[in-house]
């Protein structure tokens, strides 16, 4: 089950509002959708949970690059709301790069320089997929230092990670609000 929750700083405080991701394909279309949220460029995040599995922050300032923060890379992975946040950028990844990107080190039978070809593995991904996506946190664990919430405090969050964080940003009213 996923949450997903937009918060907007104001000059009145934070003000939340539940979003529905099922039109959001791309990082830019979320942006486009935290930046409607704010009134006049003010700080938004955009909060999204997993369950228990990982949570992911943007956040947006005016009309800066977003920030982002997953806690975990690898189960995210494994989400349709996670790929978005999941940029080759954010992963250290050049774009287009993918599992059939070094063909140049394959013989023509498939298998690398000095490679048996017989030699037991678990498929042609068994390693490359896990390389691509590590696990653990990814992204900028600094995106909330000036709102309360440092790197180690973020890095801690586990279970019910987006209502700590309101909790903090002293919004958690008003994310209840929508929860």
């Amino acid at each position: 089950m996923y949450f997903a929750a937009l918060l907007a700083r104001t000059e009145d405080g934070w003000k939340a509002s539940d979003t529905e991701l099922d039109d959001v394909e791309t990082l830019s279309d979320l942006a486009d959708l935290a930046r409607e949220a704010s009134l006049e460029d003010d700080t938004v995040l955009v909060l999204i949970e997993q369950e228990d599995a990982w949570f992911g922050v943007v956040r947006i300032d005016g009309e800066d690059d977003p920030r982002i923060y997953v806690s975990d890379a690898a189960a995210a992975a494994r989400s349709s709301y996670g790929e978005i946040l999941l940029t080759d950028e954010l992963l250290g990844r050049n774009p287009g790069d993918d599992d059939l990107a070094d063909l140049d080190s394959l013989d023509l039978d498939g298998t690398e320089d000095g490679e048996d070809d017989d030699e037991d593995d678990d498929g042609p991904d068994a390693a490359g997929s896990a390389e691509a996506v590590p696990h653990g946190p990814v992204g900028d664990a600094e995106i909330l230092d000036d709102l309360g919430v440092g790197e180690k405090e973020l890095k801690a969050l586990a279970t019910d990670a987006v209502t700590e964080i309101a909790e903090s940003l002293g919004a958690s009213e008003t994310l209840e609000l929508v929860r």
